[in-house]
C-alpha cells in the first residue's frame, strides 16, 4: 500500500512520541538512580564537621572576603557534605552545634548549595543538596577589622554601630576571612563574660584554649583597657553595649574579618 503524506506525518509524530517517551524514561531512571545514590550514602562512615573536628579534605572558600545575599540553611538531620555537586561525599554536618546549626550559603548551583563549615581548617566549605533544609535569611553582617581593632554591625547595609574591640595578639591572631555566627551561649560560671558568641573559625596558632578546641568567639570583657588593643588569644573582646546588640543577631549570620 502506498503511504500518503498524512500517513508520513502520523508516522513522524509517533516516532517523535516514542523518542520523547524514551527520553522521559531515561530522565526518570536518572532521577531515581540519583535518589537511590543519595539514600545509599552511609553517613556512619563519614567524619562529622563541627567546631571540635578537623576535616582536611574539605574544599576551601574560594572568595574568603566576599559578601553573601544573606541566605542561611539549617539541616533537619545529619546531612552529607560533598566537595562539589554530584561528587562523592567527604563528611557530614549535624543539626546542632551550640544550638541549631545555621550555615551561610556562599554559592548555589542547580539543586545544590555551598555552605561555610564550623570545622578546621578555617574557611572550610562543603556542598549540600537543596533538600531537607530549612531556609532563612539574615539581614545582618558583622565586620571585624583587626588593623583598626574595631567591630561593626550592619543591617541591610546600614550601620547599627561601631565599637573598639580587643583582637588577637601578634602570636595568636584573629583569623582573617569570612566566617559566621555559630552559636550563642550564656554561661554564668564565666566571670570574664557570661555571654559568648562562638564563630565558625579557630585560632591559627593554638590547638586549644579555655578547655575548648580553639574556637574563636566574640565575647565581653570586664576591663575596658583591652578594647582597641591586640591582646587576646584570637577571640574578639567587645564592650557590653556592643555585645548586647550582637546577641540579637541570628545564628548563621556572616562575619567578615579583615586587616583594615
Amino acid at each position: 500500500m502506498r503511504r500518503t503524506r498524512a500517513d508520513e506525518r502520523g508516522g513522524g509524530s509517533i516516532g517523535a512520541l516514542a523518542v520523547l517517551l524514551l527520553l522521559g524514561t531515561v530522565a526518570v531512571v536518572g532521577v531515581l538512580g540519583n535518589r537511590k545514590h543519595v539514600e545509599e550514602v552511609d553517613l556512619s562512615t563519614l567524619a562529622s564537621s563541627s567546631t571540635h573536628t578537623t576535616v582536611a579534605t574539605a574544599p576551601l572558600d574560594p572568595q574568603p572576603f566576599a559578601g553573601t545575599d544573606g541566605l542561611v540553611v539549617h539541616p533537619r538531620a545529619e546531612t552529607a557534605l560533598y566537595s562539589a555537586p554530584d561528587a562523592e561525599p567527604f563528611a557530614k554536618i549535624g543539626p546542632t552545634q551550640f544550638g541549631p546549626t545555621w550555615l551561610p550559603v556562599v554559592e548555589q548551583a542547580d539543586g545544590w548549595l555551598r555552605v561555610l563549615l564550623p570545622s578546621k581548617p578555617n574557611r572550610s566549605t562543603g556542598w549540600v543538596r537543596d533538600e531537607d533544609l530549612e531556609r532563612a535569611s539574615s539581614s545582618y553582617v558583622i565586620r571585624v577589622h583587626t588593623g583598626s581593632r574595631t567591630i561593626e554591625l550592619f543591617q541591610q547595609g546600614k550601620s547599627l554601630g561601631r565599637w573598639k574591640a580587643g583582637v588577637g595578639a601578634k602570636k595568636t591572631p584573629t583569623p582573617p576571612g569570612r566566617t559566621f555566627l555559630l552559636g550563642s551561649i550564656i554561661d554564668t560560671k564565666r566571670s570574664a563574660s557570661p555571654v559568648v558568641l562562638p564563630l565558625g573559625a579557630h585560632s591559627p596558632t593554638l590547638d586549644t584554649f579555655g578547655g575548648g578546641p580553639g574556637t574563636v568567639a566574640i565575647h565581653g570583657w570586664p576591663r575596658p583597657d583591652v578594647f582597641g588593643a591586640a591582646v587576646s588569644a584570637g577571640c574578639v573582646r567587645v564592650p557590653k553595649t556592643a555585645l548586647g546588640r550582637l546577641q540579637q543577631v541570628p545564628l548563621g549570620t556572616l562575619v567578615l574579618i579583615d586587616s583594615k
